[in-house]
C-alpha cells in the first residue's frame, strides 16, 4: 500500500544519519524564508512609505513569497542530500506541503485584491475559501500517500457522452482539467485588471473619466482574451463561438437594447469626459455627486447620503446639469428685506463684509450685493456670493451667513423692513358709522292705549 510504504521510508529515515540534515535543512529553510521575507517587507516600506497605496500589497504578498522561498531553498537541499546519498524522504513530504501553503495564499492573495478590496469580507467569500483550503489539502494529503495516481487514472478512463456520435465524449479528468484552467485565466485576468486599474487610477496626469474608461476596456480585454486563450488550451475549437456570436446577436437587437444602450452610454460618458467622478449634477429629479461611473449605470450620491442608481442611457438622451463641467464655481446667495429709509450706501457694504468672511466663500469673484426691487415692506437686497465646492451644498454656507446678518440686526445696524398695515380706510369707515348713529333720532315711545 502506498500509504504503508511512506510511513515505512520515514521510519527508515529516522534511523539513518542523514535525518538530522533533513530537520536541519527543513528548519534552515523556514528561517531563511521568514527572515528574507521581513527584510523584503522593511526595504519596502523604507522606499515606498507607510502609507503608499501599494503597501498593502505587497504586505500581502509577501505571505506568498515565504513558502514559495521555503519551497526553493527545500528543492536545493534535496539535490544536495541526494548527491551525497542520504535519504530524502522527510524532505519530500515537506515540499508538497509548503507548495500547497503558497498556493493557499496565492490563492487568497489574488482572490482579496479583485473581490475584497472596498469593504468587509462576505460569508459567501469567506465559506468558499474555507472549501478551497480543504480542497487543496486533500489533494496534498492523496499526493503525499500516493493515491493521486490511482484517482487520476479512475477519471481518467470514466468518460460522459455529450454529442450523438461516438467520438462526442470527454473524460471527468479533462473535464475537471478545462474548468480548472479557465478558473486559473479568469482570476489570472481579473488580478491583472485590477492592477491595471490601481495602477492608471494613480497616474494625476490623466483626466479621471479617461482612468476609468481606459481601466474597463483593460479588463474586459484581459477577460475575453482569458476566456479564448483557456478554450483554445483546453481543446474547444474557436470556430463554434461563431454560432453563439451569432445568438448574443440576435438577443441584443431584441430584447437587451435597453442593456446594450446602457452600455454603450457608459463608455461614451467616459469618452468624451462630459462627467467626471466628484461632478455635482441634477438629472430629472435627481441631484447629487458622481461617486461611480460604471459601464451600465451611474451612482449619484445626495446631500442626504442617499444614493441614486442612473442609467447612463438617461445621462446621454436627457438634459443634465452639470455644476463642474468647465468650473466648479457656483453662485449662491441669500436675500434680505430692509426698512425704507435705510442708508443702502452704508447697509449693502455691511451684507458684502459678512458673507467675505464666511467659510468657503471665494474671494475671486467677490461677493456682491445688489437692489433687487422696491417691495411693499422695504428695499430688496439680494447678496450673491462663489463657492468653489458645490457637493457640499449651500445650505451651511448660507446659514452661516445668515446668522451674521441677525446679529447686524440684533445690534441695530440693519433695520429690516416689516409688513405695514393701512389704517386710514378702516378709521374712514369707523367715522362714517360713528356719524350715521349720531344723526339717527331716538326711538319714540309707544302711543298709549
Amino acid at each position: 500500500m502506498p500509504l504503508t510504504n511512506l510511513i515505512g521510508d520515514l521510519l527508515d529515515d529516522l534511523s539513518r544519519p542523514g535525518m538530522p540534515w533533513q530537520i536541519g535543512s527543513i528548519i534552515a529553510a523556514i528561517l531563511v524564508g521568514l527572515v528574507v521575507t521581513r527584510l523584503v517587507r522593511g526595504w519596502w516600506q523604507r522606499r515606498r512609505g507607510v502609507a503608499d497605496g501599494m503597501h498593502a500589497g505587497v504586505e500581502s504578498f509577501a505571505r506568498v513569497m515565504a513558502p514559495l522561498l521555503v519551497v526553493a531553498l527545500l528543492t536545493l537541499a534535496q539535490f544536495v542530500l541526494n548527491k551525497y546519498r542520504f535519504h530524502t524522504n522527510i524532505v519530500k513530504v515537506a515540499i508538497p506541503i509548503f507548495w500547497s501553503l503558497a498556493l493557499i495564499r496565492a490563492a487568497f492573495y489574488m482572490l482579496r485584491r479583485v473581490f475584497a478590496r472596498r469593504g468587509q469580507l462576505g460569508e459567501a467569500f469567506v465559506t468558499f475559501e474555507k472549501i478551497f483550503v480543504l480542497l487543496v489539502w486533500l489533494a496534498v494529503v492523496l499526493y503525499i500517500t500516493g493515491l493521486w495516481p490511482d484517482i487520476a487514472d479512475f477519471l481518467g478512463s470514466y468518460r460522459l457522452q455529450y454529442g450523438p456520435k461516438r467520438n462526442d465524449f470527454v473524460s471527468i479528468d479533462d473535464l475537471l482539467q478545462g474548468i480548472v484552467t479557465i478558473a486559473v485565466m479568469l482570476m489570472l485576468a481579473l488580478w491583472a485588471g485590477t492592477a491595471l486599474e490601481e495602477r492608471l487610477m494613480g497616474m494625476t496626469a490623466l483626466h479621471s473619466s479617461l482612468r476609468v474608461a481606459l481601466a474597463r476596456v483593460g479588463r474586459a480585454v484581459l477577460i475575453v482574451g482569458a476566456v479564448l486563450a483557456s478554450l483554445r488550451w483546453v481543446g474547444i475549437d474557436l470556430t463554434v463561438l461563431s454560432v453563439f456570436g451569432g445568438a448574443l446577436g440576435v438577443g441584443l437587437g431584441l430584447g437587451m437594447q435597453r442593456i446594450a444602450s446602457n452600455y454603450v452610454s457608459g463608455f461614451i460618458i467616459l469618452m468624451e469626459r462630459s462627467l467626471s467622478i466628484g461632478d455635482m449634477i441634477s438629472v430629472t429629479n435627481f441631484t447629487g455627486k458622481v461617486t461611480q461611473i460604471n459601464t451600465r449605470y451611474t451612482v449619484l450620491q445626495g446631500l442626504d447620503g442617499v444614493e441614486t442608481v442612473v442609467p447612463n442611457e438617461m445621462l446621454i438622451s436627457g438634459t443634465v446639469q452639470n455644476q463642474s463641467l468647465s468650473s466648479r464655481r457656483v453662485r449662491a446667495g441669500t436675500k434680505i428685506t430692509v426698512a425704507y429709509g435705510s442708508d443702502l450706501d452704508v447697509v449693502m457694504p455691511l451684507l458684502i463684509a459678512q458673507a467675505a468672511v464666511a467659510p468657503r466663500v471665494l474671494e475671486d469673484p467677490a461677493p456682491g450685493c445688489s437692489l433687487s426691487r422696491f417691495g411693499p415692506d422695504g428695499y430688496e437686497l439680494d447678496l450673491g456670493f462663489w463657492i468653489a465646492d458645490p457637493e457640499n451644498g449651500q445650505g451651511g454656507v448660507v446659514s452661516e451667513i445668515n446668522k451674521k446678518i441677525y446679529a447686524l440686526v440684533s445690534s441695530g445696524e440693519i433695520k429690516l423692513g416689516y409688513p405695514s398695515v393701512d389704517t386710514r380706510l378702516l378709521d374712514s369707515h369707523i367715522a362714517t358709522v360713528v356719524a350715521r348713529i349720531a344723526k339717527t333720532p331716538e326711538d319714540s315711545s309707544p302711543p298709549a292705549h
